[in-house]
């Protein structure tokens, strides 16, 4: 399947938020820059979804649609074969996107005076959904050690104020590409539990996985938080169907799921069904199969820019554990954000996300978006080298 990752589609003018907003959020020409920024990939989805989506095009009606447990089974199908993770079909609920879920839990289960969790340096919309509902966020800092970013619990406990009553969790971990261990993810669902809070475990990136490490889902290294915990995951980042805006809340406890089901019913906020349909089609065994193979086209992607980016003295891409977004470390060269940041976006003209964006322990990094040809990521090491190259 290498032709399918590394065939160039150029997206600019096509409607991408990617390619068709880098130069008004971020000063870069789409003429001549790169977009590698949302975590959304450059390569077509799986040759099944695109199959599923013709079909419906083919039959040429769109009305109102009642397949959900088409979507909810291929779901269960593919955590108990992707994740060894047996749940319900009854526990999933679907949402408009994974974003609205995460609104959707802050808005059912916080209130206006409560304080939310995060892990920082962690996905930049946890805190501005929380912020946008107006609650407020308490950061936790991961410490680092060497590449490797580590729970600091004790540290976390200091910095509660009593009004936490919840926790945002993300695994594998965004920015950092981080993997955690059952034994550090039954940590944080003691942490939650011990202090009260929800635990909302997004787990979108799960799929991208490098060798040597282990997805675990929340639910099987922790079971006995079932009674505050909410999975969030979806098809979107794996498949890139974000623009579907289909998400699931995976909620074991009946008491939480009615909760929240009430809800959605309330607002009447629900997929459409072609996300249904596309979503379905790619928890399959063919779209494990494409699956697979990308996970491949991103080891070499990694491995290409890694070897570019870790040549320039100063800088650092730490290693990934997952996810397909490199983490990129400039404190070794001495400047300050500002300094560098200009450097990648008018010396190296790409668009990058930026680390100060992500929390605390994201002031000397930027995450930079490897889902794309090999091409790309090789005009982007070069362009970074030749950015840099006076401190060479």
């Amino acid at each position: 399947m290498n032709d399918l990752f590394n065939t160039p589609i150029d997206r600019r003018g096509s409607g991408s938020a990617k390619w068709d907003l880098m130069d008004k959020l971020f000063g870069v020409d789409p003429v001549d820059g790169l977009a590698m920024w949302t975590a959304d990939s450059d390569y077509p989805t799986a040759p099944c979804v695109i199959e599923a989506v013709q079909a419906e095009v083919d039959r040429g009606i769109f009305g109102y649609f009642s397949d959900t447990p088409r979507y909810t089974g291929a779901v269960k199908w593919w955590m108990a074969n992707r994740h060894d993770w047996e749940i319900e079909e009854d526990w999933i609920v679907p949402t408009h996107g994974l974003g609205n879920g995460v609104a959707l839990c802050v808005d059912v289960w916080t209130q206006p005076d409560d304080h939310v969790v995060i892990f920082s340096p962690v996905y930049h919309e946890f805190a501005a959904k929380v912020r946008r509902a107006g609650r407020t966020v308490t950061e936790c800092p991961l410490k680092r050690e060497g590449d490797v970013y580590q729970l600091d619990l004790e540290d976390a406990q200091a910095r509660l104020t009593g009004k936490e009553t919840m926790l945002i969790w993300c695994s594998p971990q965004n920015p950092t590409g981080r993997v955690w261990s059952p034994d550090e993810l039954r940590a944080v669902a003691d942490f939650a539990e011990r202090n009260g809070m929800m635990l909302l475990s997004d787990e979108v990136h799960h799929d991208l996985i490098y060798p040597g490490n282990r997805f675990v889902a929340m639910d099987v290294a922790a079971p006995d938080v079932r009674p505050r915990l909410v999975v969030l995951t979806a098809a979107s980042k794996t498949f890139n169907l974000a623009g579907q805006r289909v998400g699931a809340l995976i909620i074991p406890d009946p008491g939480l799921r009615a909760a929240m089901e009430a809800r959605i019913n309330a607002l009447d906020s629900k997929p459409n069904a072609l996300g249904f349909i596309m979503s379905a089609a790619a928890y399959s065994p063919e779209g494990a199969a494409w699956v697979d193979a990308q996970v491949e086209h991103l080891i070499g992607n990694r491995a290409v820019f890694d070897e570019a980016v870790n040549a320039i003295p100063g800088v650092r891409s730490l290693p990934l554990q997952g996810t397909y977004l490199a983490w990129v470390d400039f404190s070794g060269t001495g400047m300050s954000f500002d300094e560098f940041n200009a450097r990648i976006r008018d010396e190296a003209k790409i668009a990058a996300s930026p680390g100060p964006s992500f929390g605390t322990g994201g002031e000397t990094c930027m995450r930079i978006n490897l889902a794309t040809t090999r091409g790309i990521v090789s005009e982007a090491g070069a362009r970074l080298q030749r950015a840099f190259a006076d401190l060479q």
